[in-house]
């Protein structure tokens, strides 16, 4: 049985999950549209293929891994902690985004979504304005923002991984292109994978999490010329 506080969390989670919170994630492919020019994303099988890699070993290694980290430390009570530790964690934020495109994503997504957070008074004032002066990045808020739901990690792990996979699905729909039934069928895939990865990025630690993907970093890299393109990265 479901407590009153997770069946409270579940709206805020949904809420933030979906493809129409107005943050601007639609704009992005994460290299996916380079992989599309360069030959190596060209149907539903290879979209699948390229997309399942990705959430295991870049975002469960990496960007999940973080964000669990990051509700963990907006919910510690005291405040200069709370904030020593989001600090040390959105530096690695900053520092991981191997290409002007990945930091200007996370960057216009994070201020975006402090923005939504604000007009909504989800979050204490001295928070978001400690948000504000580090400099916005997604994780960062997105864990502040999951963090005020109340929900349980594993849980709101869950909820921003399917996200991400619903999203990436939409791209490979438009760059590929593939049929909406293709779409769903990659999407399947993926959510076979979502609680690997959410396990996967539970258990690492800082000396654990990484991000290291070298042909995404290269491909996000070429994506910056690419002549024609439908995304932002």
């Amino acid at each position: 049985m479901r407590t009153e506080t997770e069946r409270r969390a579940l709206l805020p989670l949904l809420w933030l999950a979906s493809p129409a919170l107005p943050i601007g994630g639609f704009s992005y492919s994460e290299a996916l549209e380079a992989a599309v020019a360069h030959g190596l994303v060209h149907d539903a099988p290879s979209a699948a293929h390229w997309l399942r890699e990705q959430l295991l070993l870049s975002q469960a290694r990496g960007d999940l891994s973080v964000l669990a980290d990051f509700i963990r430390a907006w919910r510690e009570p005291d405040a200069p902690t709370r904030h020593a530790r989001v600090a040390v964690l959105n530096a690695w934020v900053q520092h991981t985004r191997e290409s002007a495109e990945l930091r200007l994503q996370t960057e216009q997504m994070g201020r975006s979504l402090l923005l939504w957070l604000q007009q909504r008074q989800w979050a204490a004032a001295d928070d978001v304005q400690h948000c504000d002066t580090l400099g916005a990045t997604h994780p960062m808020v997105m864990g502040l923002a999951l963090a005020c739901t109340g929900a349980d990690l594993r849980e709101a792990l869950m909820a921003q991984a399917f996200a991400w996979c619903e999203n990436l699905t939409q791209a490979a729909i438009k760059a590929v292109p593939l049929g909406q039934n293709a779409g769903q069928t990659v999407l399947a895939h993926l959510a076979e994978h979502i609680a690997a990865a959410v396990e996967e990025a539970l258990q690492r630690d800082d000396a654990h999490r990484q991000s290291f993907s070298p042909m995404l970093a290269i491909l996000s890299a070429r994506h910056e010329t690419q002549y024609s393109r439908l995304f932002r990265s």
